[in-house]
């Protein structure tokens, strides 16, 4: 017992550090991250060290045991290198709101016609209207003087409809002959119809608010920035919080990113352009001979590209904008894809980390794709570690005793947990977030190993959404490989429980291999549950408590709001003369609407238990001026689906739901 408490020791000091220093100290401080990232990389390395020389190299060479185990030290040794990386990034923070506040009245103060012009760059393929419309009528609601404003619809479909939509409203829609290069070739061309100082790029899920130009432009001041990439927001939940049923307890999968790490690679000048929501300089891109379209992920590219020839990219951590997350599925990993591969390409091409011109050391190492390549390595592989020594005995290092492993692991794995308790405090949960790691594995792996051999042998795919992506019953492939390795773990521990059909001979690893693979078999149980996907609304409601004039004289409060219905609270004695009804809401003109429900109570956007109020689900059909209207109000910056923060208790019941069934329909 005494040799597990002193074992502890090391551990509880990680735990210490984190609970006296770290979580009393600001987490958006240069020395307090920096200092917590060195300390986080200490632990790390004093038990590589202890790896290698205690349990990699004792290890006999006498067959398949010293390759296995030198085998899983090499993966581990990639994951350092992908920590280290992680950690120096992660070591500084910027946040440029204040720059953008100090820099806009002097790049403002001046008359409309000194304001240099902006060209916005609505590439498209296959969006339908219902997608299309809200980025093209908030595109055109930029506050922004309207004679130095041009919104292009790059339609890469020809299609009539859409010429005749923008025509109504006021956009400029272009068409090309063909489509070669796919999205980059489409702006490209975009770019030779059009002569704004500026291209603000937008993909057609995506509308900006109406600051978007007003909070950006102003860093432009500096000649040296080509490139200003904002954030990422959704006013849809992600098929992995919709396929978990936690839309309102656990935020989408990409705030991690553009919440924290994007705001720190900014700080050491290595922020990146991920295509939509960004904004360029025009001599920027005409210095790298616009769009680079070696890549399918040209965002990544332009980047890279524009700091060969001096510039750089700058990232404003404000919601300027809202779009649509991938709905299913499908969208969800052609989407993360083609990111993978688009990234690995780089390590190809003469504008890339590696032999790209113009980069320093530093650049090339942070601009690596290390995270693509290691992180679905790492995660299947331990996966695999438990299976392998349950049915082969093969053990994952030259074991000696538990203690020893507690005393050099243990702190690991808790420094690890801590940091990213402490750096993203509403954005990460370690069991959630593994089980999310481990759903993406069985896809995105075979990607990976693909890019590496074939990096250019796949095309440019969009991502599927709006009315004509349809919702699938289950992700066969995944669902196989993880009720496969659930079957080989479960089989494995229950094998060697019974002694005369026992695989493991030495079994001192043994108590942890069984802790291992029973946490092994809950993470990929949760990840089960993210294979089966949900029925969805097309058009998310926002929460919200606005008052509603109905039918000229009653006052009611509407609780959700969306762009084909309202869900409105209104007293119990409530009585209308007809299910049709006139409804007045504030920024929208009145419009008629029709009753199609009554209920006494909403779940999550009405008060529990109130026997006040009845709730009128009405529903409307606007056109014209109104839907526009209703477009601007909703999606250009009044609202918010972001889940603030999350609550531990509410989401292990909500899985718990998930798991024995629960499958309701989400609705407005």
């Amino acid at each position: 017992m005494v040799q597990y408490l002193v074992a502890l020791a090391p551990t509880a000091l990680v735990v210490a550090f984190f609970l006296l220093g770290t979580f009393n100290w600001s987490r958006h401080r240069t020395w307090t991250r920096a200092l917590t990232c060195v300390f986080v990389l200490a632990v790390a390395g004093r038990y590589l060290y202890w790896r290698l020389t205690e349990t990699v190299l004792p290890q006999p060479a006498d067959g398949l045991g010293f390759y296995w185990v030198w085998f899983l030290f090499g993966i581990e040794l990639l994951a350092f290198v992908d920590i280290v990386l992680f950690l120096v990034a992660m070591s500084r923070f910027v946040d440029r709101s204040a720059q953008a506040d100090a820099l806009a009245p002097a790049f403002f103060d001046r008359d409309a016609s000194d304001l240099p012009s902006v060209d916005v760059f609505i590439p498209t393929y296959n969006e339908p209207l219902d997608v299309l419309e809200r980025t093209i009528v908030g595109a055109l609601s930029l506050d922004y003087p309207k004679e130095k404003l041009k919104v292009y619809v790059l339609d890469d479909k020809r299609r009539d409809w859409l010429r005749e939509f923008c025509e109504r409203k006021g956009a400029i829609h272009v068409v090309r002959p063909d489509n070669s290069h796919a999205k980059a070739g489409n702006m490209n061309h975009g770019l030779s119809v059009s002569s704004g100082d500026f291209i603000a790029v937008f993909d057609a899920d995506f509308v900006p608010y109406r600051a978007f130009l007003r909070r950006t432009l102003p860093f432009f001041s500096d000649e040296t920035i080509g490139i200003v990439q904002t954030p990422q927001h959704f006013f849809n939940a992600d098929p992995i919080q919709t396929n978990l049923g936690i839309e309102r307890l656990w935020p989408d999968e990409q705030r991690l990113f553009f919440d924290e790490m994007a705001p720190s690679r900014d700080a050491w000048d290595v922020s990146f352009c991920c295509g939509s929501c960004s904004i360029a300089r025009r001599k920027a891109l005409d210095a790298i001979g616009g769009f680079p379209t070696e890549s399918i992920t040209e965002d990544l590219l332009t980047t890279l590209s524009m700091l060969n020839k001096g510039y750089k990219t700058r990232y404003l951590n404000e919601r300027l904008s809202m779009g649509l997350a991938a709905e299913t599925l499908e969208g969800y990993f052609v989407q993360r894809e083609r990111w993978c591969q688009g990234g690995i390409q780089t390590l190809y091409l003469h504008n890339g980390p590696i032999r790209g011109p113009g980069l320093n050391l530093f650049q090339r190492l942070m601009f690596l794709p290390t995270s693509w390549v290691v992180q679905y390595v790492v995660r299947f592989a331990t996966l695999l570690v438990p299976i392998v020594y349950l049915w082969t005995g093969l053990a994952p290092l030259h074991f000696t005793d538990v203690a020893e492993l507690v005393s050099y692991q243990f702190p690991v794995l808790a420094a690890y947990f801590l940091l990213m308790a402490w750096l993203t405090p509403t954005r990460y949960l370690p069991l959630v977030s593994s089980a999310v790691g481990v759903f993406a594995t069985f896809r995105m792996l075979p990607t990976v190993i693909s890019s590496l051999v074939r990096p250019f042998g796949k095309p440019f795919k969009v991502t599927p959404k709006g009315s004509g992506n349809e919702t699938g019953l289950y992700d066969v492939y995944s669902f196989t490989w993880i009720a496969a390795l659930i079957a080989l773990t479960a089989t494995g521990l229950l094998v060697n429980i019974v002694p005369e059909f026992q695989r493991i001979e030495d079994g001192r690893f043994s108590v942890v291999a069984f802790w291992w693979a029973g946490l092994n078999i809950v993470v990929l149980a949760i990840a089960a549950l993210a294979c089966f996907e949900r029925p969805r609304r097309l058009l998310d409601a926002f929460a919200t408590r606005e008052s509603v004039i109905l039918d000229d004289e009653i006052i009611g409060e509407a609780v959700s709001v969306a762009l084909d219905k309202m869900v409105v609270a209104v007293p119990v004695k409530t009585r209308f003369a007809s299910q049709e009804i006139a409804v007045r809401i504030a920024d929208v003109p009145a419009f008629t609407g029709e009753i199609r429900a009554v209920t006494r109570r909403r779940r999550r956007l009405a008060r529990a238990h109130d026997t006040r109020h009845h709730y009128l689900h009405v529903h409307y059909d606007l056109e014209g001026e109104a839907r526009d209207a209703m477009i601007r109000k909703l999606y250009t910056g009044g609202y918010s689906q972001d889940v603030a923060r999350i609550d531990k208790s509410a989401l292990s019941w909500r899985l718990l739901g998930r798991a024995f069934g629960a499958n309701r329909r989400r609705t407005a």
